[in-house]
């Protein structure tokens, strides 16, 4: 099968869907996660060639067709017509605990259409090759040759404020405290490093923030026609803080409760669409000390 949808219990499968995907698929009941479908390892074995440049890297008219009618069914389910969707990469052994691939492999927000959305997988899958991606593998003593990647296509949350949390602080390995990263608009600028974000620390047990720096945040990604820039932040909000004291609660005890749930200490990125909150990935934590 080509295309699972969260909902799907076959989608917490990570052979078929890889990491991401599968976590989203064990969450989505329990927690406010964008509606999604996952393009299977099996479309991967069906379609991956033509991630190579001598297919063309356009999708054939069979995948073509397999996309269109999964991107039509979400937008029908978000009633959205031209839906923006974020294609993020989902290999077998992608956020797992010893190994995370972030930033190793492609994202493409702000996808809007079924012939972009399917070229968009193709170019995921193509990541899976890249020069960076295949000596994170290497070094990591995973399988260079016979990788396999899922795709998660996934309605993008239009945020005003986005970043990442840690349910253990992952520079000192204190692991009764919850550590947050935020800055405006879309959370790529924080996950790729482009902004010094805010930071605040929180404590476990009393759920008192320990420490709040807020950095002069000048770059933001923003959405635009064809995807996604980074501009200016306006001046009057590049030194005010981009929560306020009852979102970083909400978030830190989003954190708190995955942990509790999953087992482990979490790594999650979350955003903000005016109050409500959307948890958009849930890994573990790869770099305590």
């Amino acid at each position: 099968m080509e295309i699972l949808w969260l909902e799907d219990a076959a989608c917490m499968d990570v052979s078929r869907v890889g990491g991401k995907a599968a976590c989203l698929a064990l969450l989505a009941a329990e927690h406010r996660i964008p509606p999604a479908f996952a393009v299977t390892t099996a479309a991967f074995e069906r379609w991956g060639s033509l991630r190579h440049a001598d297919a063309g890297g356009a999708a054939s008219p069979e995948m073509l067709e397999t996309i269109r009618s999964a991107y039509d069914e979400l937008a029908r389910r978000c009633a959205e017509a031209a839906l923006p969707v974020a294609v993020r990469s989902s290999a077998i052994d992608e956020d797992g605990a010893d190994a995370s691939f972030a930033g190793q492999h492609d994202t493409f927000l702000n996808v809007t259409g079924a012939e972009a959305v399917a070229n968009s997988v193709i170019r995921c899958w193509a990541s899976l090759e890249s020069e960076v991606a295949t000596s994170y593998r290497a070094q990591s003593g995973l399988d260079t040759a016979g990788a396999q990647m899922g795709v998660v296509v996934q309605h993008m949350v239009l945020a005003d404020v986005a970043g990442v949390a840690f349910s253990a602080n992952p520079i000192t390995g204190a692991a009764d405290e919850v550590v947050l990263n935020a800055s405006w608009g879309l959370g790529e600028s924080v996950v790729s490093g482009t902004v010094t974000p805010d930071s605040f620390t929180v404590h476990k047990g009393s759920g008192d923030v320990i420490s709040r720096l807020i950095a002069e945040k000048t770059r933001m990604t923003v959405r635009v026609q064809d995807g996604t820039d980074e501009v200016d932040v306006p001046r009057i909000m590049r030194s005010a803080p981009s929560l306020r004291d009852e979102q970083v609660a909400e978030v830190a005890a989003l954190a708190v409760s995955l942990e509790r749930s999953m087992g482990w200490p979490v790594d999650i990125e979350w955003a903000f669409a005016g109050d409500e909150l959307f948890l958009l990935q849930c890994r573990p934590v790869t770099t305590l000390a």
